[in-house]
């Protein structure tokens, strides 16, 4: 009954007094909302392994003046219902000031309206134009590019590679009818055509119907717009299908260990769209270092931009609160201010009255006034004996 009654306290009145007044040696606590499992379980774990060292580093170098960083992590399944149990978790007994590493919009969607009420900062890597259109009130900063953009940048490669008809299959998620629109209205502006879409139901076993029906079509190119575990499922159902025309799917469905789970006749000539980290960022290094690998996912390499700009924020402000932070994020991250890559850097700086711009291993942070990221490098692959090779970076 304890218990009970202290989440109780921490869901209703008493919540928003002990965010909005912290003890001054009380540390800065951030909450990991990761996908440990599930469909973004590919990603979940890396991402985590990056926020926990990205704190590590800023607590090991004495902290936000003096003020430490305490991480508690939360597994979002890659499910609305876990990622808000998580997100209450978080905010109502943790007393986080700052959730981070949502993905999956579903995920993201569900737990943003948590995170706003109680004043929380959500970080997001998700991409659904519909987040940001949500009354966030500014509780929301997204460094994955949204919808809008990924889908104009993907779709200007189709052109580019002469596609004229584009069928789309997509998993039944926030953001399958704006990509649609988004797709259909740049083929249309470049003298091409979307010839069709279906949405659907990421769990079944066989999609062997719905590729009948998007063959049927005669489309020169499938638009997979799909997780992993659907998208090994639809190529060895599309191979069995005899289809010969291009196929094209976002980075975080074609990783690796997809790849590597089918024979290379199966996803050889697969086309694959992502943001792109910043190569030559020190950041960028900061992340492959802490993962051990020389190609860290784009995940990963935004996690490690939430921890510095929360960190920035706080410092900036001197305070740990979300509200404080909700404040500050802006100051530090775009601006005339000095060019940094790390809170360590950025610091020293604010706390002789000076301005910083952080700028990231994910690439420059600056953000719309709804919360999202306002441009950022994309690359392109084609898979070539079962692994990704580099077409074009930009």
């Amino acid at each position: 009954m304890l218990i009970t009654r202290r989440a109780a306290l921490a869901a209703g009145l008493g919540a928003p007094f002990i965010r909005l007044a912290r003890a001054a040696d009380e540390p800065l606590r951030v909450g990991a909302l990761c996908p440990l499992t599930g469909a973004g379980g590919q990603y979940g774990p890396s991402m985590v392994k990056v926020i926990q060292a990205a704190a590590d580093e800023i607590n090991q170098a004495g902290g936000i003046a003096g003020r430490q960083i305490a991480v508690t992590v939360a597994d979002t399944q890659t499910n609305p219902d876990a990622g808000v149990a998580g997100g209450h978790k978080l905010i109502d007994l943790d007393r986080v000031s700052a959730v981070v590493g949502t993905w999956a919009s579903a995920v993201t969607t569900a737990v943003a309206p948590l995170c706003w009420e109680a004043k929380v900062m959500l970080f997001t890597v998700s991409g659904a134009d519909s987040i940001t259109k949500l009354p966030h009130q500014g509780y929301i900063i997204r460094t994955q590019p949204n919808t809008y953009l990924q889908m104009t940048r993907a779709t200007q490669f189709l052109l580019d590679n002469k596609a004229k008809r584009v069928f789309a299959l997509a998993a039944q998620t926030p953001f399958a009818v704006d990509s649609y629109n988004r797709i259909t209205e740049v083929l249309k502006a470049g003298g091409a055509e979307a010839v069709g879409q279906i949405v659907y139901d990421s769990k079944q076993t066989s999609f062997r119907s719905e590729l009948d029906r998007a063959i049927a079509e005669k489309p020169d190119t499938l638009f997979f717009n799909s997780y992993a575990p659907d998208l090994a499922v639809l190529l060895r159902e599309l191979y069995q299908a005899g289809y010969d025309g291009h196929r094209i799917t976002p980075g975080y469905a074609a990783t690796p260990t997809t790849l590597s789970s089918l024979q290379p006749e199966l996803t050889n000539g697969l086309w694959s769209f992502a943001p792109s980290p910043d190569l030559d960022s020190p950041a960028y290094a900061a992340v492959q270092k802490i993962l051990g690998t020389q190609t860290p996912d784009p995940y990963s390499c935004q996690v490690y931009d939430h921890m510095n700009l929360i960190a920035l924020a706080v410092a900036k402000s001197g305070q740990t609160t979300g509200v404080a932070i909700h404040d500050a994020i802006r100051a530090v991250s775009q601006g005339d201010g000095q060019a940094v890559h790390s809170a360590i850097e950025g610091m020293p700086l604010l706390a002789t009255g000076k301005a910083v711009n952080y700028s990231g291993a994910s690439g420059p942070c600056d953000f719309t006034p709804e919360g999202d990221i306002i441009t950022c490098k994309f690359r392109f692959d084609m898979v070539e004996d079962g692994k990704p090779k580099l077409l074009s970076l930009s």
